[in-house]
């Protein structure tokens, strides 16, 4: 894969070890179980989805308005964040939205202490607590200041590691629980993006699901555009559209003359709340 979240060696070395509605919120866990001012009703979007590693300018987002893709998801913040992005600002979320495009926000926070790649920024056991945290508060930061309003997704992006290793997945949980956790107290809904055979695996089967994300972003390279037929896990987990799928990776594809790599997904989830 492209440099959407690691460099591509990183990633695959991380990777062998290891239409819009309005709708209720749902997934594993109420998004509203915890004491919080009144939430906003969910913004869903159900279609074809693309993300690239850096937000295209305006012009390319017009451009690419065919009807073919609805939303997009966009690299906001954390440091193992791959790519600069200069076009992405509130001026560029508000005109986006008005053209119609869903945005679904998407944080690379603190990775696993057992991951191979390289990272700006890994937790260990002793501090999966205190930096799911505070990424939690940067990626409320970064959102609010796009314009992403409370009520709105951010999905956190956990890269491949080892879930064999005990005491690694067990700092992964705690990790994502405090981000969770950080999330909800701020009105803002949780989401996590991982690998099928790993990350997204990991909260998936996990057997005790407090404070997990209720909305689950699964990386499955199967070039099958569906959020059901390849799901990999219990049926009943993360229904009442909570579930994402990338399905494709560095599909270079080109719209009224702008050529973007850009990886496919498949959505059935929430997107940003955008005023």
């Amino acid at each position: 894969m492209s440099r959407h979240r690691l460099s591509k060696k990183g990633r695959y070395i991380a990777w062998t070890t290891a239409g819009a509605a309005v709708v209720a919120g749902a997934g594993i866990t109420a998004q509203t179980s915890m004491a919080a001012p009144a939430w906003p009703t969910q913004k869903t979007y159900t279609g074809r989805a693309f993300d690239a590693c850096t937000a295209p300018s305006l012009a390319a987002m017009k451009a690419w308005n065919t009807g073919f893709y609805g939303a997009i998801a966009v690299y906001m913040g954390g440091k193992n964040r791959g790519c600069a992005q200069p076009n992405l600002t509130a001026s560029w979320v508000k005109s986006v939205n008005s053209l119609g495009w869903k945005l679904i926000p998407l944080y690379v926070g603190a990775q696993p202490p057992c991951q191979k790649s390289a990272n700006p920024e890994k937790f260990t056991a002793s501090t999966a607590a205190t930096l799911g945290a505070s990424n939690a508060n940067d990626a409320v930061s970064k959102a609010s200041a796009l314009g992403m309003k409370a009520g709105s997704p951010i999905y956190l992006d956990m890269e491949p590691y080892d879930i064999t290793d005990k005491a690694c997945n067990d700092a992964v949980l705690t990790y994502v629980r405090s981000f969770t956790k950080t999330l909800r107290a701020k009105t803002y809904r949780a989401g996590y993006y991982g690998f099928s055979s790993s990350s997204a695996k990991a909260i998936a089967t996990a057997t005790d699901k407090t404070d997990l994300p209720g909305n689950l972003w699964y990386a499955l390279w199967d070039k099958r555009n569906t959020t059901t037929k390849d799901w990999p896990w219990d049926p009943k987990l993360f229904t009442n559209h909570s579930r994402g799928h990338q399905y494709m990776v560095n599909s270079k594809e080109t719209r009224g003359g702008y050529t973007i790599t850009v990886d496919r997904n498949a959505w059935d989830a929430p997107v940003a709340v955008v005023g």
